[in-house]
């Protein structure tokens, strides 16, 4: 199945499993969604439980929280992360503050998924990567599935958490295809994931990034150059052990970001490097991020705004090489 197809299946899953879930945002019914993920599911489950959503996301994000609130889970897609910030206050005001502004009464079981990312020539408003902008936003949680397997659990798990949780989904995702196990489920959110064993360096990423490192670590060792490939997974919390193990095993660290580099999620886990591992590093972490630009919308500008394999691979190579 595709990636789109794994997100609908959990959806799906849900909205059988427990009367309490439904899902709003824009066009997610009649239309089918804007990615064609919840394609179907209006006929399968009707209005009640689709419900499409005028175009305010400040208004249904905060009918979400508030059904939340109401003891519902409801699922809230915004169409693209840029649309998200029109939400913001919702998000880190309500959403984000609810359990400790209410001494620990209300929690906000609230699940809100968004489209994210470059790479589609929709130019400087609809291609932003701000899932390191929530990260740093206490009392929610921020996924980022790179992998079918994730598309499909990290949704059914973030619906059994008593907390809000942001998923962002990388748009260039949605028509990846693979394998989704009979009986997939839920799955851990704790661990980042190690895709790629390697002794050489370790490219840490997360989202589409993961498997533009992948293809880079299969041309690297063809040329002598063995990478370790750890996908993030989740944002907020960071899975410190995972990455200090890593970076102890390889000595070096590149860290690939498609959004902007200043003050970015890159920062946050090079400086936990630096904190946590400074004594098993051979050599200055480094950073691989989009372009400080608004996004072109020309193909080849846009293209060279954003890590691709090929960068990547320079990257670890010359790191790798000048290095010893």
């Amino acid at each position: 199945m595709t990636y789109r197809d794994a997100v609908r299946e959990a959806i799906r899953k849900a909205l059988r499993a427990d009367d309490r879930v439904f899902l709003m945002g824009e066009d997610v019914g009649r239309y089918g969604g804007c990615y064609a993920v919840t394609k179907g599911l209006l006929a399968e489950f009707g209005p009640e439980r689709i419900r499409d959503a005028p175009l305010s996301e400040s208004a249904f994000t905060g009918a979400g929280i508030g059904a939340a609130l109401a003891g519902m889970r409801p699922i809230v897609e915004i169409m693209t992360v840029n649309f998200s910030l029109l939400a913001l206050d919702q998000i880190l005001n309500n959403a984000g503050t609810l359990l400790h502004m209410s001494g620990g009464q209300f929690s906000v079981p609230l699940v809100i998924r968004m489209a994210t990312g470059g790479g589609r020539q929709l130019a400087a408003q609809h291609s932003h990567s701000l899932e390191g902008w929530y990260a740093h936003i206490p009392g929610i949680k921020v996924l980022a599935p790179a992998a079918i397997e994730d598309a499909h659990g990290m949704l059914l798990t973030a619906l059994a958490d008593p907390d809000p949780v942001l998923i962002f989904e990388n748009a260039l995702l949605y028509n990846m295809e693979g394998d989704l196990a009979a009986g997939a489920g839920a799955v851990e959110i704790e661990h980042a994931r190690i895709r790629r064993s390697g002794r050489d360096i370790s490219v840490i990423t997360y989202g589409m990034s993961v498997w533009k490192s992948l293809e880079a670590a299969k041309a690297l060792a063809e040329r002598g150059v063995d990478v370790e490939v750890v996908d993030l997974r989740t944002l907020r919390p960071l899975d410190d052990r995972t990455l200090v193990e890593s970076v102890a095993r390889t000595h070096r660290a590149l860290i690939v970001d498609e959004g902007w580099r200043s003050g970015g999620i890159s920062a946050e886990v090079s400086a936990r490097l630096m904190e946590q591992a400074f004594y098993d590093l051979d050599a200055p972490v480094e950073r691989l991020c989009g372009a400080e630009v608004p996004m072109p919308y020309a193909a080849h500008m846009e293209r060279a705004s954003i890590p691709q394999a090929a960068t990547i691979a320079a990257a670890v190579e010359g790191m790798v090489r000048s290095h010893g």
